[in-house]
């Protein structure tokens, strides 16, 4: 028999659970930035093997939740950390450990799902610095096994992708050959708006805003497709640093948007792009549901 389930990648923000899942699954299912809470839904991968099929669930990185944004983020994690087959917790080694991570631990404590440790990041520190890292998580949770990775150039990467299928039941394949997400395009479209926003303003802009589709409209038999996208921020000082001078930044942003959604969609593609002041809106339901984030469970 076939092996078929669940995977979810768990972690701190920034630990590089999105990076992962793009290149296991070859696509580009997940936006990633230098910027803490750049996942903030749970996002699925399907990828095929030979030896069985493989859905892999990304998840915001776990932290101490401020605003009810952040809350619906943190139980999106949670859901997926009981709700798998098999649990991957990321840890970048590159940072020291802090409180966070031992909040995280904490947490699967009360998970009886078997879990891998993916230690990330192998690439920027020496191997002597390893072993300690590796040492401490032994003690601190029965790990099933424990793989040294980079999710950034691969290393060791097939590795962790064979564990996964060892671990998995058998079953049959839970989704079509050719399925990859269960992510809507306007999705996509949102979060490769709000990519550029985040890469282009650097650290001028925090990382509290978000992007509504606001149209999507589909090509007829000429045009491409035509989108109308609102990029809220929470304060007016943040607006002008989106627009830039004269509008040079949202112009930008548009461009580089724009470009990327054409290789999504491989076709044309008119985007309509406007910055909106919505002071507070993590706090907002409405607002994240318009952004599409899950609701607590």
């Amino acid at each position: 028999m076939a092996k078929a389930g669940f995977v979810s990648f768990v972690g701190r923000p920034n630990a590089g659970k999105s990076t992962l899942l793009n290149r296991v699954v070859g696509h580009k299912l997940a936006i990633v930035s230098d910027k803490p809470q750049t996942t903030r839904t749970r996002i699925v991968g399907v990828k095929n093997y030979p030896e069985g099929q493989v859905v892999f669930v990304d998840t915001p990185g776990v932290h101490r939740p401020t605003h009810r944004m952040n809350v619906r983020m943190v139980d999106v994690a949670l859901d997926a950390m009981r709700d798998v087959d098999l649990l991957t917790l990321i840890v970048d080694v590159s940072v020291k450990p802090g409180p966070g991570d031992r909040h995280l631990l904490g947490l699967l404590k009360d998970v009886k799902t078997p879990a891998i440790l993916a230690l990330n990041k192998v690439d920027l520190i020496a191997k002597a610095r390893l072993l300690p890292i590796l040492d401490h998580y032994r003690h601190e949770h029965p790990f099933v096994e424990f793989v040294p990775i980079s999710a950034a150039d691969g290393t060791n990467v097939e590795v962790l992708e064979k564990l996964f299928l060892q671990y998995l039941p058998e079953g049959e394949p839970l989704y079509p050959p050719d399925y990859v997400t269960d992510q809507p395009d306007r999705f996509f479209v949102s979060e490769i708006v709000r990519e550029q926003v985040l890469q282009l303003t650097h650290d001028e802009l925090p990382f509290s805003t978000a992007v509504v589709v606001d149209r999507f409209e589909e090509p007829g038999e000429q045009q491409g497709f035509s989108l109308y996208c609102t990029i809220l921020v929470e304060r007016n000082s943040q607006k002008p640093i989106v627009i830039g001078k004269a509008g040079a930044m949202i112009k930008k942003i548009g461009t580089a948007a724009r470009q990327e959604l054409e290789r999504y969609f491989n076709a044309r593609v008119y985007l309509d792009l406007h910055v909106k002041v919505k002071s507070e809106w993590r706090d907002d339901e409405r607002a994240l549901d318009e952004i599409g984030l899950q609701k607590p469970s």
